[in-house]
């Protein structure tokens, strides 16, 4: 459909919304907003329609942040490719944040319940949304999905809600479902060009999760040349290596929703207290720092 998020400097997403976001989305939609459609015959057509449909999607990410702000719940939209491991990952996590970060999910697949049952087994509650039961089957969420899917969820007894989006590189980036922040795991089998192939999902990321560290020894990926790639389209984005499949990194990872869960309640006015310890990386120089 385009890429029709803009970030302030012009790189990507900007709405208009009487709201802002841990990524700071000034978001005005116009018609240079959603693409290039010049090749199409009914190029203008195209930008009309999509235009009303990103209004009606901003309209529904308010009523969603709203509600989310109402009962005092941190929200991170997790995205990346299909198989990046990010349902292993956030298994691992709800793991060890058990007991200290009351923990919701919203599981978005096109079919089954596979992965909303792999998380829902870890015993955090889970609302599941497949986009083929009356979403035409679409290969991400959108705002009108996710709200759907809040009457299934107790959020006034959660401290955090986590997106599971559909695995898609492309689509997911370009809708505002309600979220406070957007983290993008990343798995180090997909290669190192994927920032420049798909820049709208890497800049639209506020945490990049470089996920199965692990494989490294057993592949021909170079690390540094990623870590440049995805400094040349969002510099200074905080990146966490990890092995869902070891555990290595998954303490930063529950430091950082802690953390993250801990200062949007303070800037929503609904502090929780919980304890967190850990430190912040960010890509700088030849990698992480």
């Amino acid at each position: 459909m385009g890429r029709f998020h803009y970030h302030a400097d012009g790189t990507a997403h900007e709405h208009d919304h009487d709201h802002d976001h841990a990524h700071d989305h000034d978001h005005a939609h116009d018609a240079s907003h959603v693409g290039d459609h010049s090749g199409y015959e009914t190029g203008g057509l195209r930008v009309d329609v999509l235009e009303k449909i990103l209004g009606e999607n901003d309209r529904k990410a308010d009523d969603n942040r709203r509600d989310f702000r109402t009962h005092g719940v941190a929200v991170v939209n997790v995205m990346s490719s299909p198989g990046a491991g990010k349902t292993t990952l956030l298994r691992a996590v709800f793991e060890r944040l058990r007991g200290t970060l009351r923990s919701g999910v919203i599981e978005g697949d096109i079919e089954t319940s596979i992965d909303a049952d792999r998380l829902a087994a870890v015993g955090v509650p889970v609302s599941l949304v497949n986009t083929a039961n009356g979403f035409g089957g679409e290969c991400h969420l959108d705002a009108a999905m996710v709200r759907s899917a809040l009457p299934r969820l107790p959020l006034a007894e959660l401290d955090l809600v986590v997106i599971e989006n559909v695995g898609n590189l492309v689509c997911p980036a370009e809708f505002d479902v309600g979220e406070d922040a957007r983290l993008m795991v990343f798995s180090v089998t997909e290669g190192e060009e994927k920032p420049l192939k798909y820049p709208v999902m890497f800049r639209s990321a506020d945490v990049v999760i470089v996920n199965k560290t692990d494989l490294l020894p057993h592949l021909d990926f170079d690390l540094e040349r990623f870590y440049g790639n995805l400094r040349d389209v969002n510099p200074g984005v905080r990146v966490i290596e990890t092995s869902a499949r070891t555990g290595a990194g998954l303490d930063e990872v529950c430091g950082w929703l802690a953390s993250f869960t801990h200062d949007t309640a303070h800037d929503h006015g609904t502090p929780h207290e919980h304890d967190h310890d850990h430190d912040h990386r960010h890509v700088h120089g030849d990698g992480p720092a």
